[in-house]
């Protein structure tokens, strides 16, 4: 008997049935793990600033057989959020998984953020999740089911200065995750947050044009293996997070960094 059969793997990480939501998936990290949940046999909402920016991760799914739909909020805007996720509910009848990795980083010492600023990385990257566990917590419990993955940063524990903001956002995003983990613990649901490193994304596409070799010289001492992530590499984690592999882990960090 083959190992597979034993233990059964495709119950075990399997999303069949599920309908996940992704926030930020219609680029870079989020759209290779919307890609990895449909492929996995889920049903998943891709999420942008408008329809037509998530229609190419919608493509892309649709085009090796998995179901997607575009949805699409600006999160920084009072109850977007939450109406996010009550549309997921409403459409597919119910949201199993909810990937939370749409954020702001806007780079700049603590001596130069501007009041704008907080505001974005506060509204964006804090009040956003708040808004979407008070929405989606309450039916997960009711089903005895329920998956939250926070896309969190190496950041929120070891922050640069240049972030300070996303950094300290992104700390307490995760210590809402470990709080809200401990209150549904009993109930079916859990939460827990992926913290990548350094991965190339379009987030660096300037630095990397207008300093190629700092750029260059950046990725082989930011970690152990001495080179950038890239997007794919966090999918597999992102699996284990939202599947019933994950089913005694809540209020957990998983690190990818490439070893710091």
């Amino acid at each position: 008997m083959n190992k597979a059969s034993t233990y059964g793997l495709q119950s075990i990480f399997g999303l069949q049935g599920r309908t996940a939501l992704v926030t930020g998936s219609s680029r870079g990290i989020g759209a290779a793990i919307a890609q990895g949940l449909a492929a996995a046999g889920a049903h998943v909402f891709v999420h942008g600033q408008s329809h037509k920016s998530s229609n190419r991760t919608v493509a892309a799914i649709r085009s090796d057989g998995g179901h997607a739909d575009p949805v699409s909020a600006e999160l920084g805007k009072p109850n977007s959020a939450r109406r996010l996720v009550e549309q997921c509910e409403d459409q597919a009848g119910r949201l199993d998984i909810l990937i939370i990795n749409a954020s702001a980083q806007i780079n700049a010492p603590l001596a130069r953020v501007t009041p704008e600023d907080l505001d974005v990385h506060f509204n964006v990257n804090f009040r956003s999740t708040v808004e979407m566990l008070q929405s989606c917590l309450p039916p997960m419990a009711a089903r005895r089911w329920g998956r939250v993955v926070s896309i969190g940063s190496i950041n929120q524990y070891a922050p640069k200065p240049v972030v300070t903001l996303y950094a300290a956002t992104k700390a307490a995003q995760h210590n809402l995750i470990q709080s809200q983990a401990r209150e549904y613990a009993g109930t079916g649901v859990v939460l827990n947050t992926l913290a990548p490193g350094l991965i190339d994304t379009d987030r660096n596409v300037d630095r990397k044009q207008q300093d190629p070799e700092g750029w260059k010289s950046y990725t082989e001492r930011v970690n152990w293996m001495g080179r950038a992530g890239v997007p794919s590499e966090m999918v597999g984690a992102a699996l284990f997070l939202a599947s019933d592999a994950c089913s005694f882990m809540t209020g957990e960090t998983v690190n990818i960094t490439g070893g710091v």
